[in-house]
């Protein structure tokens, strides 16, 4: 007897699910332009692997655009991210007057609520959203990171209504998304650099674990599960990550550690692992990336589940490279079963 998508979800998010470790890779822009259709043989390769492919550009090089909240951004690398260089609270007597964005405006509730209540009926996933830059990252989008750092090691009053501010926000939309029936929200927010955190773990608990413990244990509470993505290096708070109600995880592969995810996180929520996209991936050979996919698994996965991966295929990565990662992805997916 099958199920629906929604119980087979739930049955994930609770570390008891499928064995077979399911994968998506993305293709970015540059690789497809210089791969194009040598590319294409991969769409449909495996039950178990997803590929996709940027064939237009997100960004132009050298464009620029303001967000909602008054930071602006330039685009140095055509369809990469860009880079927040104009901080609208660089000075704190900006902050009197600084207006945030509108939580009604975050997206079209009305349409998102038809779109949950039709999802329902067929069994679907409901999935809120949160923008890239939840807590932490606006922050620093906010004041310029420099400024941060130093308004977290001088304990400047000025910051705690900042992320009042910030945290708030965020609150309406969250509460907005369980409203309407969400069964996950997503939050992405990079809390690492390569190598550790970028303030030690006791300021990262003084400042954004509050926040983070506020919104993620209101979404638990309300029975919705909280996927969190977060570049860097993390290992130090994944404890407390767990703590603040976190359902599933997106943490890197390498600046992690496997056997540190193993240790921290492996059985205590899901991982949905970020594979490498500096090093290993890009300039390894190809029988090297097969070791690491099938040790990720190895490592990661279980018979019950709990582990699937994501891997961004950027420039300049070889197409013999993403051939043997997705072959890899593919050959090990069942090696639960």
């Amino acid at each position: 007897m099958s199920i629906s998508e929604i119980e087979k979800f739930k049955k994930k998010m609770t570390l008891d699910g499928e064995p077979e470790v399911y994968s998506s890779v993305h293709i970015w822009y540059q690789v497809w332009q210089e791969y194009g259709d040598q590319l294409d043989k991969l769409n449909d390769f495996s039950p178990y692997v997803s590929v996709g492919m940027s064939r237009s550009s997100i960004h132009q090089a050298g464009s620029e655009a303001t967000d909602i909240w008054g930071c602006k951004w330039i685009y140095p690398i055509e369809s990469h991210d860009g880079l927040c260089e104009g901080h609208p609270i660089g000075s704190w007597s900006d902050l009197k007057d600084y207006q945030p964005p509108d939580p009604d405006k975050h997206t079209d509730w009305k349409k998102a609520e038809e779109n949950f209540k039709k999802l329902k009926a067929e069994g679907r996933v409901c999935h809120g959203g949160t923008d890239h830059g939840f807590i932490f990252l606006r922050l620093t989008y906010l004041r310029g990171f420099q400024n941060m750092m130093m308004d977290m090691a001088d304990h400047k009053p000025e910051l705690d209504e900042l992320i009042s501010i910030v945290e708030n926000y965020w609150f309406q939309v969250i509460k907005r998304w369980v409203d309407i029936g969400a069964d996950v929200v997503g939050f992405g927010d990079d809390l690492g650099l390569q190598t550790s955190l970028p303030v030690s773990p006791t300021t990262w608990r003084r400042y954004i674990k509050p926040s983070y413990n506020r919104i993620f244990s209101y979404c638990r509470q309300n029975d919705v599960h909280v996927s969190l993505h977060s570049d860097g290096y993390i290992l130090d708070i994944i404890p407390d990550l767990i703590e603040c109600g976190v359902s599933q995880i997106n943490p890197q592969d390498l600046v992690n550690g496997l056997d540190n995810l193993e240790n921290l996180a492996k059985g205590k929520l899901y991982i949905h692992l970020d594979i490498d996209r500096q090093q290993l991936m890009v300039f390894g050979t190809p029988d090297e990336i097969d070791r690491h996919i099938h040790d990720c698994i190895k490592t990661l996965g279980s018979p019950k589940g709990g582990l699937s991966m994501i891997w961004y295929a950027f420039p300049p990565t070889k197409i013999e490279n993403i051939e043997a990662g997705v072959k890899a992805m593919h050959e090990y997916a069942d090696y639960w079963k």
